[in-house]
């Protein structure tokens, strides 16, 4: 029994240093290649926030409901198992941790709880509708096939291009 333990702690930080490394990685293509415009500067501190939300919620958080999927529902297992875990994951988990991750960047960004709210108000229903052209796919893919210990890698790897794509929408200013 403690064996688990440290086994799961162990991963648990790992898959949070990956995510942390991943997220950081996905704000610096956002600022250097998307946000790219005469006199704007790379802002490594932006950079290091993301990483540190990575670390300490977005990792964490993620690897703690794939457990609590796999717990419910088994490791990996057959489509209809996959299809259960997706739904629940993208209907349920998504809408709610979404609006959380929006809220945080809000917050570390130096923003009140009114511009919060506009933040929420604007960017929410378009970044929530994106994640389910993207995510349904993966997630059927990463819960079908990958075991539990690498989905979280799985999800971070091709979440690199939705990490850049996040960054960018929740700096972006409210037209």
């Amino acid at each position: 029994m403690f064996s688990n333990f440290v086994k799961t702690s162990r991963l648990t930080v790992v898959q949070a240093l990956q995510t942390g490394v991943l997220m950081g990685v996905g704000d610096a293509i956002a600022q250097t290649f998307v946000e790219k415009a005469p006199g704007k500067k790379y802002d490594p501190r932006r950079t290091g926030k993301f990483f540190l939300l990575g670390v300490g919620f977005v990792g964490p958080t993620l690897g703690t409901w794939y457990r609590v999927l796999a717990s419910r529902f088994g490791d990996t297992g057959t489509f209809n198992v996959a299809v259960k875990k997706m739904a629940l994951d993208q209907l349920v988990f998504a809408p709610s941790f979404l609006a959380l991750f929006i809220t945080t960047v809000s917050f570390t960004d130096g923003r009140n709880w009114r511009e919060t709210k506009q933040q929420l108000i604007h960017k929410y229903p378009d970044i929530y509708l994106t994640n389910l052209t993207i995510w349904p796919a993966v997630q059927l893919v990463n819960f079908s096939f990958i075991p539990l210990r690498h989905q979280l890698l799985l999800v971070q790897s091709v979440a690199i291009l939705w990490n850049c794509y996040l960054s960018w929408k929740t700096h972006k200013e409210i037209q």
